[in-house]
């Protein structure tokens, strides 16, 4: 009977709305990212008017390790020695990300289970994730097509085989749809989850079951944002690739031979 109760008072995807030019805009989505995107960029300017050469501060050495270490590494090896011009989206993604899925751990609500969250977080809504893998996937398509010129990038819905070419190009269009859910799925099972906690357990058990899951919420965020990130880093290598047209140019280069 409280599972019937549950599924009947749990709400999916409640906002409050507004709409624009015909556009309905979940306000509290809107002004959660706009608060992420405020964090970030407070972060942001404030290292760099305290980056030094000497002996880094704490918040100079977290991006540092972000940067370097994390981000920089992991794009030079996937794409190489132009890998770095990719760094900065590399960052910035991993980073709001992290900072927009971690917004979620501040109880906003002002009565749990039953009313939305003020501060939800805006990854946690199908909108948000879906808008930065298409920023994503057309990137990497005009890096691919600059990359290959006009018969590389064709001519690679084609390989290894011609009749591959129907799997390759739905291959392409499903990749921005696994970034979207893979993101937005984790982050929406993590609100859901807090939801049946605070409908189905006794009011005096709710706060332990929210500081129990609520650390383990964080981890899913931290892991989240870096799969979204290594994904894009990874299909940007995988766009910039020339290993198959290398191949070809190999297989049909003369070869000399020498006598003595």
């Amino acid at each position: 009977m409280r599972m019937l109760f549950a599924a009947k008072t749990i709400e999916v995807g409640h906002h409050p709305t507004a709409t624009i030019l015909g556009l309905t805009l979940d306000l509290d989505i809107v002004f959660s990212t706009l608060v992420a995107a405020a964090i970030f960029l407070f972060l942001g300017f404030k290292m760099s008017r305290k980056a030094t050469d000497g002996v880094p501060g704490k918040l100079q050495l977290m991006w540092e390790i972000i940067v370097v270490d994390l981000v920089g590494d992991l794009a030079e090896s996937a794409v190489g020695p132009k890998g770095k011009r990719f760094v900065p989206l590399g960052v910035t993604l991993f980073v709001f990300i992290l900072i927009s899925n971690w917004l979620g751990f501040i109880p906003s609500a002002m009565h749990p289970g039953s009313s939305f969250e003020i501060l939800p977080p805006p990854t946690s809504d199908v909108n948000l994730p879906l808008a930065m893998a298409l920023l994503v996937i057309f990137w990497v398509h005009i890096e691919s097509f600059r990359a290959r010129g006009i018969r590389g990038y064709f001519g690679h819905y084609g390989q290894p085989f011609k009749a591959l070419i129907p799997i390759n190009v739905i291959e392409e269009i499903t990749k921005p749809i696994t970034m979207t859910f893979r993101l937005f799925g984790n982050m929406f099972s993590g609100g859901l989850m807090i939801a049946v906690m605070t409908t189905l357990l006794p009011i005096y058990a709710v706060p332990f079951g929210e500081i129990v899951w609520k650390p383990f919420d964080l981890g899913i965020g931290v892991i989240q944002a870096f799969i979204f990130m290594l994904l894009a880093i990874l299909y940007f290598g995988m766009a910039m690739s020339h290993e198959e047209h290398d191949d070809e140019t190999l297989d049909h280069q003369p070869v000399l031979a020498t006598s003595h």
